[in-house]
Formats: C-alpha cells, sequence, structure tokens
C-alpha cells in the first residue's frame, strides 16, 4: 500500500517509497508548435537573443510560439486562397491543364510564404 502525503502549503504531494517520500510530479504538458512555430524560434534564438531569452524565462515562449504557429497557418491559407481567387485559378484550368495549375499554384504558395516569413516570423 502506498502512502501520500499532501503538502497544503505548497499543494504538492509526496508518496512513500521505501522509507522515503518523493514529490509526485508531471511534465507539462508538450506544446503543439509546428513549422511556422519552430521557424519563430530559430529566427528569436538567432537574432533576437534578448527577447527569446526573456521570453523563455518567463514562460512565455512557448503561448508565443504556439500562437504564431497558428497565425502564420491562418495567414498562409487566407493569401493563397485570395491570390489564387485574384488571378483566376480555378478548378476548371486545373481539369484542363494541370501543368499550368500547378505552376501557378506553386508561384502563389513562394509568394504568400514570403508574406508570411516578413510580417510574422521576422518580425
Amino acid at each position: 500500500m502506498k502512502e501520500i502525503i499532501i503538502d497544503e502549503r505548497s499543494g504538492l504531494w509526496y508518496e512513500l517509497r521505501g522509507e522515503q517520500y518523493f514529490p509526485c510530479v508531471t511534465a507539462p504538458e508538450s506544446p503543439r508548435i509546428g513549422i511556422w512555430g519552430e521557424r519563430r524560434r530559430r529566427y528569436l534564438r538567432e537574432h533576437q537573443r534578448l527577447l527569446y531569452d526573456t521570453m523563455r524565462f518567463s514562460g512565455q515562449l512557448n503561448a508565443h510560439l504556439e500562437e504564431i504557429d497558428r497565425a502564420a497557418e491562418e495567414m498562409l491559407s487566407r493569401l493563397v486562397e485570395q491570390m489564387a481567387s485574384k488571378q483566376g485559378i480555378t478548378e476548371k484550368l486545373k481539369a484542363e491543364h494541370q501543368m499550368e495549375w500547378v505552376q501557378k499554384m506553386n508561384a502563389i504558395q513562394s509568394s504568400a510564404k514570403e508574406i508570411v516569413y516578413n510580417d510574422l516570423i521576422y518580425a
């Protein structure tokens, strides 16, 4: 039978193992940071070291990276959709001239990624 003691001051609980009590701690849930968040992390670490360290030590870095990742994904999909509609790229073009559609969509993707980099990642 395991004996557990709860420290009311700290909120920690301890489990008896043999003759010693050990704190029962769990690791915090790992954040869901995608490719855009990782790119932002790398930029901050290499070019904005003071900001990176400040955010890291205050515990704000992971939340910031998650927010950047989410915002970048939304911005990228919105830009691609808007640019494709302005250039008249349709499903009809995709069905009739696949290679032309692929070329135009790749160009749009590249342009949209550059905008995301400049507005969110390197800001």
